[in-house]
């Protein structure tokens, strides 16, 4: 069973004050500003199929380190790609024989973040005690299950039991948005949002990127192979998110390199980019562009600008081309900021009404450069620690790292940025209790009173997010 004073301080004085600061967030509404769900689960509301579809299948936090174990991601259910032949044979449909072979090897999750998820989402949302291992796999499916197939386990009521106040999805310009429409009109209360997620239409080098480009005319009726109406229509699909709950965009990027081209020289590299001759180096130019004319964008529109940068999204070649991205092999890469912002922000830098949030994987950048940028320029907030860092312990450095120079009121709370949609209430849990441990320690060496500190907790599990994601 989850003990009550996980990650809290083993000093017994520190962790009383971390559980006076936990009761004060504990229940809070979750604000979800960023994640990955899926919006079909909350427009058609079905029954999740199985407790290998619901929980196994889409976590790539999970099939990663089987993966790394010698686990083919077609025993786990993973699909190849259209036109891409299984591996390593024919792919488990058997929803229990998946489930066992996760259970089986348990045992790799010793200490990590996903571990704590799983056993948070296990014991609070579907009330099973015992530890998963082959003996218990069985016991627990059907536990799981039977749940499933009651109506209070269908994807509304798990959100209005997770005491989900907003969750954002994330959606390509090329979405039709059909779920979010649907939701809108079903007079369903719960708030589900979309995200402007324009990388397929920005990013040079991804597949078919020319394509994309020709389906995001026929959206708009724009022409999208000349600069001045592939600007228009990107700006058309903004006012459409817009209309279905978006308060935000995002941008997934190998770097945080911006440019600020006079216009004849940024429709210049757009037609080199359209004619597919364009060098690495146009290429990188061509999406730094595209982030300064982003935040040109939303400082029209009041979108609010996510940059994820420092990731080699899709290391794996073969797994890439085999089974598609978001399955793990993603992997940090070295970060620099102060000279790749410096355009966007020479540009934008100092506007209040422009908000740009920044992630990274690289974490030596926190001190030496985020912090220091987002402790000056009004634009700029950090966002919290993502991906590999999502841990305890990311979390503490994080807070280590960012608070001196930038202070708790320039990051935006917690978002969970997840496909796996149980782990959401265990994610902020977590979030919760690390930041309560880390502001019990300042209460504790007497650098800050236990009053403010209650203040903070309640700040960034809650208001930060709300605040910085205009929700």
């Amino acid at each position: 069973m989850l003990n009550e004073d996980r990650l809290f301080p083993a000093d017994p004085g520190t962790r009383a004050i971390a559980r006076r600061l936990y009761a004060e967030v504990r229940d809070l509404p979750i604000v979800s500003p960023h994640g990955h769900t899926d919006p079909a689960w909350f427009a058609l509301d079905e029954a999740f199929p199985d407790p290998a579809t619901l929980l196994v299948v889409p976590d790539h936090y999970l099939l990663r380190m089987l993966y790394s174990q010698g686990i083919p991601l077609e025993s786990l259910g993973v699909r190849p790609r259209d036109g891409a032949a299984a591996a390593t044979g024919p792919v488990e449909t058997d929803p229990r024989r998946i489930w066992r072979t996760v259970a089986e090897r348990w045992h790799l999750y010793r200490g990590t973040p996903t571990r704590l998820w799983w056993e948070y989402s296990l014991e609070r949302v579907f009330g099973v005690t015992e530890r998963l291992s082959a003996a218990t796999a069985d016991a627990i499916y059907d536990r799981i299950a039977e749940c499933l197939a009651k109506p209070e386990f269908r994807p509304r009521a798990l959100f209005e039991r997770f005491d989900i106040e907003v969750l954002a999805t994330t959606e390509s310009p090329l979405d039709t948005l059909e779920h979010h429409k649907a939701l809108r009109s079903s007079g369903w209360r719960g708030r589900v949002v979309t995200t402007f997620r324009p990388d397929p239409v920005v990013d040079p080098d991804t597949p078919g990127f020319l394509a994309n480009l020709e389906t995001l005319g026929r959206i708009t009726g724009e022409d999208t192979l000349g600069w001045k109406g592939y600007l228009s229509a990107l700006a058309r699909r903004r006012r459409d998110f817009m209309a279905c709950g978006a308060t935000a965009t995002d941008h997934g990027h190998p770097t945080a390199s911006t440019a600020d081209l006079p216009p004849d020289q940024a429709a210049a590299l757009f037609e080199t980019i359209v004619s597919g001759r364009a060098s690495p180096a146009q290429a990188e130019l061509f999406r730094g562009q595209m982030l300064t004319e982003m935040a040109r964008m939303s400082l029209d529109d009041g979108l609010v600008m996510q940059i994820h940068a420092g990731v080699h999204r899709g290391h794996n070649d073969w797994m890439r081309r085999t089974f598609g991205p978001n399955l793990g092999d993603d992997i940090p890469v070295r970060g620099e900021f102060v000279t790749a912002l410096k355009p966007l922000l020479d540009r934008f830098g100092n506007e209040r009404d422009l908000t740009v949030i920044l992630f990274t994987l690289d974490e030596t950048v926190y001190a030496r450069e985020l912090a220091p940028l987002a402790g000056h320029y009004p634009v700029l907030r950090l966002g919290p620690a993502w991906w590999f860092h999502d841990s305890p312990e990311g979390m503490r450095r994080y807070r280590e790292q960012t608070t001196e120079t930038a202070g708790f009121y320039n990051t935006v709370g917690f978002n969970d940025d997840t496909r796996a949609f149980p782990s959401i209430p265990a994610r902020h849990d977590v979030a919760r209790r690390v930041d309560c441990a880390y502001l019990a320690g300042l209460v504790a060496e007497h650098r800050l009173d236990e009053d403010e500190a209650r203040e903070v907790a309640v700040d960034l599990a809650y208001r930060l997010a709300k605040q910085a994601y205009r929700l």
